[in-house]
């Protein structure tokens, strides 16, 4: 019986010993690694990155990390980003939507966010380095103020099973109402975002105010109208936090930018 006991501790050593040993493995390559004078970050480390600042604890940040410019551009371009859209979209909120219980009185609403929700800035964010380079208000103004912004394939989808499933669809964003809501309308049908109820974009009265006490506010009126919110989807948490924020909230990948 000591024979035995033995053999199993010294088992148990040598698994503990090989488990530690996988550990540190792993923990050294998450680290930065110095190689010829730089610092040379793994694709784990920006996976992590990514997951973090998706899942929101990572907070406030301006920029992408400057070593993880290959990853986000890889994750936006090549195919994945488009993935994570439509298992979101057609895997859990189609069913969702299904599932409503509609009333006839036309008050039962939902909520989408524009800027890489329904319209694309990928083209814009290319040019400033999928995030790594600092937010740009000026820059940003000009490039929706041309109107050349293209549809998100899965969120124009999604917007058309809305409207024919008979809820409103408004449209909620934080771009300025004075220089930008006619070039954003006319961006929206140009890209067949047709069919919605009110465009809401930020007015002067609402110039200061963090993302989420401008959406609370917009949500608090609509609700104030006697709408009933099912649904609210956005790529930002700022989009999805707050007061009034509906029945369900759906969170769309976006690792270019972080909204307050």
């Amino acid at each position: 019986m000591k024979v035995i006991r033995g053999v199993v501790v010294i088992f148990m050593v040598a698994v503990l010993a090989e488990v530690g040993e996988a550990a540190r493995s792993l923990s050294s390559n998450w680290k930065p690694r110095l190689e010829g004078g730089n610092y040379d970050y793994s694709y784990s480390y920006c996976l992590s990155w990514r997951l973090a600042a998706e899942t929101n604890d990572i907070r406030g940040w301006r920029t992408v990390p400057s070593e993880c410019l290959r990853h986000v551009q890889s994750y936006m371009l090549l195919g994945q980003y488009n993935l994570d859209l439509n298992l979101i979209i057609f895997e859990h909120i189609f069913p969702y939507i299904n599932s409503i219980p509609l009333s006839n009185d036309g008050y039962d609403a939902w909520i989408l966010d524009i800027d890489d929700t329904c319209l694309s800035n990928i083209v814009y964010y290319k040019l400033r380095q999928f995030g790594c380079e600092p937010y740009d208000p000026q820059g940003f103004k000009m490039w929706a103020s041309r109107g050349g912004c293209p549809a998100v394939p899965a969120t124009l989808r999604l917007f058309n099973k809305l409207v024919e499933t008979g809820l409103k669809v408004f449209l909620v964003s934080g771009r300025d109402e004075e220089t930008l809501y006619q070039a954003t309308a006319d961006n929206l049908h140009n890209q067949e975002f047709i069919g919605y109820e009110r465009l809401i974009l930020r007015s002067a009265a609402n110039r200061g105010q963090g993302g989420v006490v401008f959406k609370s506010e917009k949500r608090k009126q609509l609700v104030e109208e006697g709408y009933r919110i099912w649904g609210n989807v956005g790529d930002q948490w700022s989009d999805l936090q707050g007061d009034f924020t509906g029945n369900r909230t759906f969170k769309l990948p976006n690792p270019m930018y972080f909204v307050p």
